[in-house]
């Protein structure tokens, strides 16, 4: 009986393996190529945040951007009842303030006994002494600001200067500007003009650096320019005011409570 012949492929194979270890090896290229695309896209992202984004509904925080203020082409003199054009209580930058030494706990008085939302509790202290310690006309602006805020909760239609508006109103007395600046040049005020009580306004570092109104309660950190505001955001944000920690380096108006 006659033997076939019998085929080599080792050779074909070896054309073969070769062959699809290049197209392998392409598309391995071509989807590392693809990812580093994408990551990029995705950096770029991240990074890229819109100016008109609304930030949403917080816990309470401390955080914020201390960015100085220096000669700003354009800027606006607020007198004596001009409202801030732009304003908001929200913070959202990576900046962390100091740490600060605590507040030892404190026996509060009963109309501070509730649990809040929008306040700290360690600041409450704080609170209570402004209220027990401020003049007359400082005392009637400050108590009717913490009832507003944390009993009634109360929601006025506009922004931060319509409701300390309203509070100095329903307190029932005036108020006198002690310092008068701009917004883009100053003078800025010095820690030891601020009082109790005054309604100021100051550059937002927490926020884009705008202008903003609040109401002082004290000193969290003086060196440090850190103080406990009542602020009001006000707007289309359905949300009583609250107490929260701001940077106070370029206070550019005052305006002390008078009976």
């Amino acid at each position: 009986m006659s033997r076939l012949p019998i085929l080599s492929v080792t050779a074909p194979c070896s054309v073969l393996l070769v062959a699809f270890g290049m197209i392998s090896q392409v598309h391995a290229d071509s989807m590392s190529a693809l990812i580093a695309q994408k990551s990029a896209q995705s950096d770029n992202s991240a990074r890229y945040t819109p100016s008109n984004s609304t930030v949403p509904s917080a816990k309470i925080s401390t955080r914020s951007t201390i960015q100085r203020a220096g000669n700003s082409g354009s800027y606006r003199s607020n007198a004596n009842n001009v409202q801030p054009s732009v304003h908001s209580s929200y913070s959202n930058t990576n900046y962390r303030y100091p740490k600060v030494q605590r507040q030892a706990p404190a026996v509060l008085p009963p109309f501070l006994s509730g649990n809040y939302d929008n306040v700290d509790s360690e600041y409450l202290p704080l609170l209570s002494a402004a209220e027990s310690q401020s003049s007359r006309a400082a005392h009637e602006v400050i108590s009717t600001a913490r009832k507003m805020a944390l009993n009634e909760r109360t929601i006025i239609q506009g922004g931060c200067w319509d409701y300390l508006n309203a509070v100095f109103k329903r307190a029932g007395v005036t108020r006198d500007t002690i310092h008068k600046g701009t917004y883009g040049q100053g003078p800025y005020a010095s820690s030891g003009e601020i009082e109790v009580g005054d309604w100021l306004y100051y550059i937002n570092h927490g926020y884009n650096r705008v202008e903003h109104s609040g109401l002082f309660v004290g000193w969290v950190d003086e060196r440090a320019k850190q103080a406990l505001m009542l602020s009001y955001a006000g707007e289309n944000r359905r949300e009583p005011a609250r107490y929260r920690v701001y940077d106070l380096s370029n206070v550019y108006q005052i305006m002390r409570p008078n009976v």
